[in-house]
């Protein structure tokens, strides 16, 4: 890797570090930067993965005010996301990528809409829900949740790309929450599911040190960039961030 490749592995590390601290989507960045450098896409996502991972746990340090009070959410939550994320690293290294790339687009659309939607709709489950004489919005999301958080976790690690998007959209949906407690929660889930898949990839994968290194140390910058500037987003402006940031996760994964 020549010295400017390297500078610019470096630089697309701080932005995917900032990005999927206040969105999700980093990804998008670093994996065609690693692609231009002549990596193998099996060989760059792998390397991704693992360089992602400090500026994962940076990003969750910073929110660390806003993870106050949730911590059995997160431990629930965060079971289901190791299973689904070592299950999404398997599947990497066993399944042609062509079936699975195919429903992504699909599946951030969703993810899309339910942010868009998301107030509208956990408003009128929670009217529904006290018509009925039940809770005006259960604090673990159900059993929805959990299984959504699974395929979410399974795809995030398998690829990862807008799998911030995915979680804002269902747990936005589910839980009675503040969205950026519920964006705090999705960077401590998104550390888990790449620290996984990163620990499956060491023994098993091919990966280039040089370029997770670069990641590594240029996403642990980005992590606290993104921590100081997404909690000063309001609600309205992260919500429209996040709709644009998965947009064009969607135009690049079907022009890829």
């Amino acid at each position: 890797m020549s010295v400017l490749e390297s500078l610019a592995v470096f630089a697309a590390g701080i932005g995917a570090g900032t990005i999927n601290t206040i969105v999700g989507s980093g990804t998008l960045i670093t994996f065609p930067v690693l692609l231009a450098t002549g990596l193998p896409p099996v060989t760059a996502n792998v390397s991704n993965t693992l360089g992602l991972v400090p500026g994962s746990i940076s990003g969750a340090i910073g929110y660390r005010r806003e993870l106050q009070g949730q911590r059995a959410r997160i431990m629930r939550l965060g079971a289901v996301s190791l299973v689904g994320g070592l299950a999404g690293a398997v599947l990497l290294l066993n399944l042609p990528s062509d079936s699975f790339d195919t429903i992504v687009p699909v599946l951030i659309g969703l993810a899309l809409v339910l942010v868009v939607l998301q107030p509208r709709l956990a408003a009128a489950l929670r009217r529904r829900q006290q018509a009925v004489g039940g809770e005006p919005g259960r604090a673990d999301g159900g059993a929805a949740l959990l299984a959504g958080m699974l395929l979410s976790s399974a795809y995030g690690g398998y690829f990862g790309a807008a799998q911030g998007v995915l979680y804002v959209g269902l747990m936005g949906l589910l839980l009675h929450e503040d969205l950026q407690r519920i964006n705090a929660v999705k960077n401590v889930l998104a550390a888990l599911v790449n620290g996984i898949a990163a620990v499956f990839f060491l023994f098993v994968a091919e990966f280039d040190w040089t370029a997770v290194l670069l990641i590594a140390v240029g996403s642990a910058i980005g992590g606290q960039i993104g921590a100081k500037v997404g909690r000063r987003l309001p609600p309205t402006a992260l919500r429209a961030l996040i709709v644009a940031v998965g947009i064009v996760a969607i135009v690049q994964l079907l022009l890829r």
